[in-house]
């Protein structure tokens, strides 16, 4: 090639690399421009969200999007289990699961197993933890799987009300209040003829069978509970998603007909949408399978085993006892989290002047770690004074979103607030919490 060609060809290269750069220049713009529009949108729509009650893009509950800002809202309204992060980054590669193109393919996980679609790992792994934890029996149980505990307890609702009489009145479903506020929606969304939401269980007073929901810890306020109706022609479920060292003091093992667990609230993992029922009866069993296959043709094979390695994982730490396995246990650091922030929520409120104020919980004895123990919920179930009788519209005010005490089928001087966002979220929320003071106008609203 001659010096002309050289240098001619020496010239096209350099004018195409200042023709990339430009290229590359505009495009940053571009992108930082489309950046702006974006947090523009993003404080704007967490304006009207203040304005109409609505709720924001679920980023803002858990720091996912733009960082908590003066101006922004807080979203505590849902129990999105952000705070367990940290640790599960921090524990490493051996939590890791990677799955070739060629796995986890067909609908069937054990074609000898009366649950089908459940992974042999994942049963193995949750009646492990469970006798880890004590705190639920296992042995001789069925277990079923299912995409969260709203799609099993739907499947226990047919499971229990699905007779052979087709002209049956619908069961009536009920739940002592304050009741987990998505029962009711959970109950009625399909508008089934096999049951019916009936409210209260304290106020219910209908002959015939029925369901009641009882759960424990409950959600909305952390007690601890039983049946209400106890009558003898109703079946009884147990959703114990908080029933776990972290939130409560393991005080016995229980065995119940029927019983619901969650991967979201046990671990953190709420993406993950696995949860697991433990029943005593095979034709319940038979019967939510059954509602499983017509509904989801089974479960995320790709999920269940994500849940088992994690698990199975969690039990390794206890019984290996080495740092190795885990750096801490992951109840034990859960469980000091929990402790921490109601410590703060705690001097939060008294710092309030008495415009609210918590449920007090007494210490119980823990066969698990083996110590004396308060309950420490997932949710902060604040009541504030009656002269100013809505709660959760004072939070608002002040840039909190929560759930209301109507939601829970109780008067609105009472709020749920989530104890189980980032940090950055949970401080901004104690930081508005403790503005919150000053006089009371006369139509009840705060000043």
């Amino acid at each position: 090639m001659t010096d002309s060609k050289i240098a001619h060809r020496a010239q096209k290269i350099e004018s195409e690399r200042e023709r990339t750069e430009r290229r590359g220049i505009y495009r940053d713009k571009r992108l930082e421009r489309e950046r702006d529009v974006l947090h523009g949108e993003w404080n704007s729509l967490n304006r009207i969200s203040l304005s109409n009650g609505t709720l924001p893009a679920a980023g803002s509950s858990s720091g996912s999007g733009p960082g908590v800002s003066l101006d922004s809202s807080i979203n505590l309204d849902q129990g999105d289990p952000a705070l367990f992060e940290e640790y599960w980054r921090k524990a490493g590669e051996r939590f890791n699961v990677a799955i070739g193109g060629g796995e986890l393919m067909s609908y069937f996980s054990n074609l000898n197993s009366m649950c089908w679609f459940l992974l042999p790992e994942l049963d193995v792994s949750v009646r492990r933890l469970h006798r880890l934890i004590g705190n639920a029996a296992t042995e001789g149980r069925h277990v079923v799987v299912g995409t969260g505990s709203t799609q099993l307890l739907q499947a226990v609702l047919y499971a229990l009300s699905s007779g052979d009489s087709p002209d049956q009145e619908p069961l009536s479903v009920v739940c002592a209040a304050p009741y987990y506020s998505c029962y009711p929606e959970v109950t009625g969304i399909l508008r089934s003829g096999l049951y019916k939401w009936e409210g209260d269980a304290r106020s219910f007073d209908k002959d015939g069978p029925y369901i009641e929901l009882v759960t424990s810890p409950n959600n909305p306020d952390g007690s601890i509970r039983g049946p209400v109706v106890n009558r003898g022609d109703g079946k009884v479920v147990y959703d114990l998603a908080y029933y776990w060292p972290q939130y409560t003091a393991i005080t016995h093992q229980a065995d119940h007909d029927i019983m619901l667990f969650t991967f979201s609230k046990s671990t953190g993992h709420a993406g993950s949408r696995i949860g697991w029922a433990i029943l005593k009866d095979r034709e319940v069993a038979r019967k939510m399978i059954k509602f499983m296959e017509v509904t989801s043709i089974g479960v995320s094979k790709e999920a269940q085993f994500r849940a088992s390695k994690i698990l199975g994982a969690i039990c390794d730490g206890y019984e290996s006892l080495s740092p190795e396995v885990l750096p801490e246990s992951f109840f034990e650091y859960s469980k000091r989290l929990m402790i921490k922030r109601w410590g703060k929520l705690e001097e939060a409120v008294k710092l309030g002047g008495g415009i609210f104020s918590l449920p007090k919980f007494s210490r119980e004895y823990c066969l698990f770690s083996t110590e004396f123990t308060e309950t420490r919920p997932a949710f902060a179930w604040l009541k504030c004074k009656e002269e100013l009788k809505d709660a959760e519209g004072l939070l608002r005010a002040h840039k909190v979103l929560a759930r209301g005490g109507s939601k829970f089928g109780v008067d609105p001087t009472f709020v749920r607030v989530s104890m189980l966002s980032r940090e950055d979220v949970f401080d901004a929320f104690l930081e508005r919490l403790s503005a919150i003071k000053g006089g009371i106008t006369s139509n009840g609203s705060h000043a």
